[in-house]
């Protein structure tokens, strides 16, 4: 017998509005009741119609009311789009046929390795099983050729968040570099003193709100430099073409779930050649979000297709990769480096604004993608594609960005360049509980209480985004000294994510 479906079951799959929410449940467990389909069926079905609502809405039969619904939704500017999970439901399109040496059509499914590629785990202590499966399942593939797991890992889609994989330098696993595509960690250090924050605690609080757009949908007017824009990418494939207008209302702005814009103090302990920036205590604004909707849609598109083209046992199949030597393959490669220069852009858009509100140029800036994939050499020469996923670069001497949690500190980081590492590093603190259980555990007092004796002020955010829901940040850092070098340590002052009711499910 089916489990019925929950709540939960339908958040999972979309932000869906309260007010269609019964609905959902009325159309989904009825169909659960009087019909052979299974719960996987049922979400998957449900899945495709919020997918395309337009193409369910003109059809008869059990769902075309709810999908009038959603289609009317949609055009009163609420979209309602699929989250990571509920991309995953969607059942993959009818694959390639190769005619075989008989004139008829065949399939091919690629076996799993018998004996798995190995792989280093950081902190295996501190990661759930789940992680471990799905990693298991990555260095399976007959692709694959090293992977490590950092001490942030938790559960994900395909390769598990905090998961690393090389595979052979012509294939690209769209799941493994994650729907927000370049994903990634931005900081400005000013020339200002820490007590500017307590002082002008109301100016910086307003300069968030003024200059930092979350959300779905959330679009920004007011540009600072549109030239990432003007790239030839843009006009590269019909899929890219499509999306440019989008990309440009969204040129600036950041996501739902774990993204956020704050103000703290950055404290620099020690001379660093590098970080170039004197010994002493600095205001400084750390963002993170990723390639918007653009990215979502280039990720959503490609990790079909690649499903498609690379039919994989069940457990692997989010695993499956495209060749780079197919059209489609260079057309995901392009997609995917032209989504990192925008995501950059659209984190120096709101780094730039910010500076002007204060009137300030940066003394330094630094920024790092960890949800990307990159061509590499391993140790003994070979070359490789790393794809990173939740994931930071940590090459000999590359700087980057390891944040904590909206009351814990958050690192700047020199990569030593451990090869069993491949090169990697965390990218936070990591998940110890799904966004759902945080939902139905944290309470209200305990967040406020957590911000209190922090001292952090927050604007917006949730209950699932807590500090209690994210692993001990020091305890991860002290789970990769052999990966990184702390050079810097940054203290959350005050932060900005998305509102509450404008939330999603997020994969990480």
């Amino acid at each position: 017998m089916n489990t019925p479906l929950t709540i939960a079951d339908i958040r999972l799959l979309a932000p869906v509005p309260e007010t269609l929410i019964p609905a959902f449940l009325r159309v989904g467990n009825g169909l659960l009741d009087h019909t052979a389909m299974t719960r996987e069926a049922v979400l998957g079905l449900l899945a495709q119609l919020l997918q395309n609502p337009k193409k369910y809405a003109m059809s008869r039969n059990k769902v075309t009311n709810l999908a009038r619904a959603v289609h009317d939704a949609n055009k009163q500017g609420i979209p309602i789009q699929l989250t990571e999970a509920g991309q995953a439901c969607l059942p993959p399109d009818p694959a390639p046929y190769a005619l075989n040496a008989t004139g008829r059509q065949s399939e091919t499914t690629h076996a799993l390795r018998e004996t798995p590629v190995p792989y280093t785990i950081y902190g295996a202590e501190y990661i759930e099983a789940g992680a471990l499966q799905q990693m298991e399942a990555a260095v399976s593939l007959p692709i694959a050729v090293a992977g490590a797991l950092m001490p942030d890992a938790h559960h994900g889609y395909g390769l598990p968040i905090g998961g690393v994989l090389a595979t052979e330098p012509n294939t690209i696993i769209p799941y493994a570099v994650g729907v927000d595509i370049a994903c990634q960690m931005c900081l400005s250090v000013f020339d200002l003193p820490p007590m500017i924050i307590d002082r002008d605690a109301s100016l910086l609080a307003k300069s968030l709100l003024d200059n930092a757009t979350f959300g779905i949908g959330g679009e920004v007017r007011t540009k600072f430099d549109t030239s990432v824009m003007d790239r030839d990418e843009w006009r590269a494939t019909k899929v890219i073409r499509e999306l440019k207008d989008k990309a440009y209302r969204q040129l600036g702005s950041s996501g739902t779930g774990n993204h956020f814009v704050e103000w703290g103090i950055l404290s620099v302990d020690a001379p660093d050649a590098q970080l170039a920036l004197p010994v002493g205590s600095y205001l400084a604004l750390l963002s993170h979000s990723g390639s918007r909707g653009f990215g979502a849609n280039i990720a959503s598109y490609y990790s079909k297709l690649a499903m498609q083209k690379t039919r994989l046992p069940k457990q692997a199949a989010h695993l499956a990769w495209l060749d780079l030597n197919t059209e489609e393959g260079q057309a995901y490669w392009i997609a995917m480096n032209l989504a990192g220069d925008y995501a950059s852009a659209s984190h120096h858009e709101i780094h730039n604004k910010m500076a002007r509100a204060l009137n300030q140029v940066p003394l330094a800036r630094l920024e790092n993608h960890h949800n990307f994939a990159w061509q590499e050499q391993l140790a003994d020469g070979r070359s490789v594609m790393v794809h990173r996923k939740g994931a930071t670069p940590a090459g000999p001497d590359v700087l980057g960005i390891i944040p904590g949690s909206m009351t814990q500190p958050g690192f700047v980081v020199r990569g030593l360049g451990k090869p069993d590492a491949l090169h990697s590093a965390s990218h936070g603190a990591g998940r110890v509980m799904s966004r759902t259980k945080a939902l139905a555990t944290v309470t209200p007092a305990q967040l406020a209480q957590a911000l209190t004796d922090a001292n952090v002020h927050l604007i917006g955010s949730d209950l699932d985004e807590a500090p209690m829901v994210y692993k001990d940040i020091e305890t991860v850092i002290g789970a990769q000294r052999e990966l990184v070098q702390v050079v810097a340590r940054f203290t959350p002052r005050i932060v900005r994510m998305a509102d509450a009711n404008r939330k999603e499910a997020r994969e990480d």
